[in-house]
């Protein structure tokens, strides 16, 4: 730690140095107030406005990781800026700064929270709505305008009142009549779910609680889905306009699968996953297309269960310690997932339910992660809803994705998915020993491709189940695997390349030490391969190793580990570290590296493989040069014999 508070790490001999604040207040309040305040004042030079944007900019990203600090002062900043941007006399220049900020405010703090704030009593339906008609969507500079001006549209529908009583008389002279509140919110909902920058975001928000309004669903809900499927089916991902219209009409179907009452959107269920199926979205080269279309995917498939608690899911205990310390050992038992008549209880599964863990589990070996993470949690969510042995098909197919013959992205979704299985009670203890194997094998997923490896998302993931397991099993049920899982989380803490995946492995086995209780010497490692410590490359294989090393549970992991897969690593700085390794390694087990390693070494020295032999070679003179310093440390000679 130096002096002004960074963080130094060395990785691979090179040192990158890493800051962090930890903020107590909100201190720049004063001249936040003083930026707002004179708005009115600099917006009319683009230099002064420009300078006044930037600077409060600056503010409002110090507390990008601590927003919960602008809550006490969310209120004035709010009121300030909605007193211009209210102001009919307020130029249109001043009127969209103040939007800006309030956009820029929302992005740190959260559209859920801020929003919240937002005045959305029956008098600001109207001056909202007319606000949002003057817009021009094409205008590129006043998106932040839009945007704001949806969300808060979106709140003003909330109002508990049926919003024919704000029409009054909608007829006109001429026998015409006028156009009602409500088409004219869905109309503007329409048009921005197919422009092209954020508002059409804004405008999936004020879709999911407008349509979701009772007043709204009894008369317009079903044309809004004839409509946004016939805008799905007819769009192409293969054009920026078909991305467009597609990103809108899935993000508003997602919304308002997710926010509507299941009894109003089951009905429409089927035909969306129809069209959703025609789409083909799975072959888009469109990131955000496909993880829209799983996100909706697994919307759809928990409109079509019935939202209840699987009984059968394993539970580690009460969340109240007052409770847990009054279970009895017989009530414990009853929790750790046994099973009663009740569950047992039969009920029918829609065929489509089929079609949507076939999609997700196809998600989950997508090449973007964004998209494999979606798909976990569907994964997760929708096994939560099905009977026992339903789920535990839905288990066998996870697994299914850690054969050898899958890409890293496989193993990596299969891993997500466990991890969420595991944390959610749905991976019963009676899994356990198909799951911890192939666990062991992902935390040293390593596959070469070309000049460099991939699989280091792999591994961190794995990282995560072993954290999601720790936090969500009985000690009793891991005890038959803690040697394996805690030798194999310390050697990913100490020898892994990636400094991501050594932490994540740290974290892990600090998890487990501290929820388990049961893995060897846990304290006593954690103070030496704390996160801080294994960022250090250099000091894991050559100081932190000989430390964990002298522990017996975990000697010979350490050593196997580098002689099996790190002596013949595609890096040579790995190569070489690993070598010097077993050089420190050796007066911790001598006797082991005489008998055992020199043995599979020495053949290693003449193979083909140039990285294997390389590794090979120096690992033989350097455990060869440890022993004779032991040797003549001790005033005795080591004699090999060449009969082994």
């Amino acid at each position: 730690m130096a002096a002004d508070g960074s963080e130094r790490e060395e990785d691979g001999g090179q040192e990158t140095v890493s800051s962090g604040n930890v903020l107590e207040l909100f201190s720049e309040s004063k001249e936040t107030r003083e930026l707002i305040v004179g708005l009115r004042d600099t917006y009319e030079q683009l230099v002064d406005r420009e300078v006044c944007t930037q600077r409060f900019i600056v503010i409002m990203d110090t507390y990008q990781e601590q927003p919960h600090l602008l809550d006490p002062h969310l209120e004035w900043m709010l009121d300030l800026l909605l007193g211009i941007v209210r102001d009919k006399t307020s130029p249109p220049v001043l009127m969209h700064l103040g939007f800006k900020f309030l956009y820029i405010i929302s992005k740190v703090r959260g559209d859920k929270i801020f929003l919240r704030l937002f005045p959305h009593e029956v008098v600001d339906v109207h001056p909202v709505l007319q606000m949002i008609s003057v817009q021009d969507p094409a205008d590129y500079e006043t998106w932040e305008t839009r945007y704001i001006l949806l969300l808060w549209l979106s709140m003003t529908c909330l109002i508990p009142f049926d919003l024919s009583r704000l029409d009054g008389n909608l007829s006109v002279e001429g026998g015409q009549t006028r156009r009602s509140t409500m088409d004219h919110i869905l109309e503007i909902a329409k048009s921005y779910l197919l422009v092209s920058d954020k508002a059409r975001d804004a405008a999936a928000v004020l879709v999911s609680k407008f349509i979701t309004r009772l007043d709204v669903k009894q008369k317009r809900m079903a044309d809004f889905l004839d409509w946004s499927l016939a805008t799905l089916s007819n769009a192409s991902y293969l054009t920026i306009e078909g991305t467009i219209a597609m990103d809108g009409m899935l993000q508003a179907l997602a919304q308002l699968f997710k926010h509507g009452k299941r009894e109003d959107c089951l009905p429409f269920a089927s035909t969306v996953l129809t069209t959703l199926d025609n789409c083909k979205l799975c072959d888009s080269n469109q990131t955000v297309l496909r993880k829209l279309g799983v996100k909706l995917v697994q919307r759809l498939g928990l409109t079509f269960l019935k939202p209840k608690v699987a009984k059968w899911r394993y539970q580690r205990g009460s969340r109240s310690l007052a409770d847990n310390l009054l279970q009895t050992s017989a009530s414990t038992q009853n929790s750790a997932g046994t099973t009663s008549t009740e569950d047992d209880e039969e009920y029918d599964i829609p065929e489509e339910i089929e079609n949507v863990v076939e999609q997700l589990l196809v998600g989950l070996k997508d090449k973007d992660t964004i998209v494999r993470w979606s798909a976990a949690k569907g994964i997760g969510r929708l096994t939560g809803r099905l009977p026992r042995e339903l789920a535990d098909d839905v288990v066998g197919s996870v697994l299914d994705c850690f054969s050898f013959q899958e890409t890293n992205n496989a193993w990596h979704g299969g891993c997500l998915a466990l991890a969420e299985l595991g944390r959610r009670g749905l991976l019963l203890p009676s899994r356990l020993p198909d799951v911890v194997p192939v666990i062991l094998k992902a935390l040293v997923y390593d596959e070469k491709r070309g000049a460099c490896s991939v699989g280091s998302n792999v591994r961190d993931a794995a990282c995560y189940v072993c954290w999601a397991f720790a936090r969500a099993y009985d000690h009793l049920e891991l005890k038959p695997f803690v040697h394996l899982i805690s030798s194999a989380l310390i050697i990913a803490a100490i020898f892994d390349r990636d400094v991501n995946c050594r932490r994540a492995a740290s974290a892990a086995f600090q998890e487990n030490v501290g929820r388990q209780g049961t893995f060897p010497h846990g304290i006593d490692i954690l103070t030496c391969a704390d996160y801080f410590a294994v960022g250090n490359l250099a000091n894991c294989f050559l100081n932190i190793s000989v430390f964990v090393a002298s522990f017996p549970e975990y000697t010979t992991a350490l050593i196997d580990h580098l002689v099996e897969l790190k002596i013949n690593h595609w890096d040579n700085v790995i190569r070489e570290l690993s070598t010097k390794a077993l050089h420190n390694l050796t007066p911790v087990a001598s006797e082991y590296m005489t008998t055992s390693v020199l043995p599979r070494l020495l053949p290693l020295t003449t193979g083909t493989d140039l990285h294997t032999r390389h590794g090979a070679i120096l690992g033989c003179a350097e455990i060869t040069h440890a022993l004779y310093k032991l040797a003549a440390q001790n005033n005795r000679c080591i004699i090999w014999d060449h009969s082994r």
